[in-house]
């Protein structure tokens, strides 16, 4: 599999589809993750990865292929269980988690957990995460009992 999605000029994360079942869905989803969701116009800031090579890739497996040199904290992953469920909650891969101190660094931990969001909320995780404005654990923590972040509530 070619490594070039992770070297690329862009510091945004990216949103892999891993199930091709249905093209209209995709599509939808993509819309669904940018649209703004604030007064503010907030939006998710990911780069689109839609490569069969990718088709059923698992969050365990991700990790293997990004390369070592490359220091991408985390990525979405837009899989079969997306599609399936209702509220098409993405799954999100922690692929680097820093602990002061340790001989192999980024591989904390965290590193390789997941949780899930819904659409509506990618650009909480997404912008936060990205700034470093808030840490893994603080949306991991936030998820409802079926492990789906869909916000902080009001």
């Amino acid at each position: 599999m070619n490594d070039s999605i992770w070297r690329r000029d862009s510091s945004a994360p990216l949103m892999i589809r891993t199930d091709f079942a249905s093209d209209d869905e995709w599509t939808r989803l993509m819309a669904a993750v940018v649209e703004p969701q604030t007064e503010d116009e907030f939006e998710a800031d990911v780069d689109f990865v839609d490569d069969r090579a990718f088709e059923g890739v698992t969050a365990a497996q991700l990790l293997q292929l990004v390369p070592t040199d490359v220091h991408v904290t985390f990525a979405f992953l837009a899989d079969t269980q997306t599609f399936a469920h209702p509220d098409r909650p993405i799954l999100v891969v922690n692929l680097y988690d820093w602990v002061e101190g340790l001989e192999e660094q980024g591989r904390g931990p965290r590193y390789g957990t997941t949780f899930r969001v819904i659409p509506s909320e990618m650009h909480s995780v997404e912008n936060n995460l990205s700034l470093s404005n808030m840490d893994w654990e603080e949306f991991a923590d936030a998820v409802d009992d079926d492990g789906i972040f869909r916000g902080f509530g009001e």
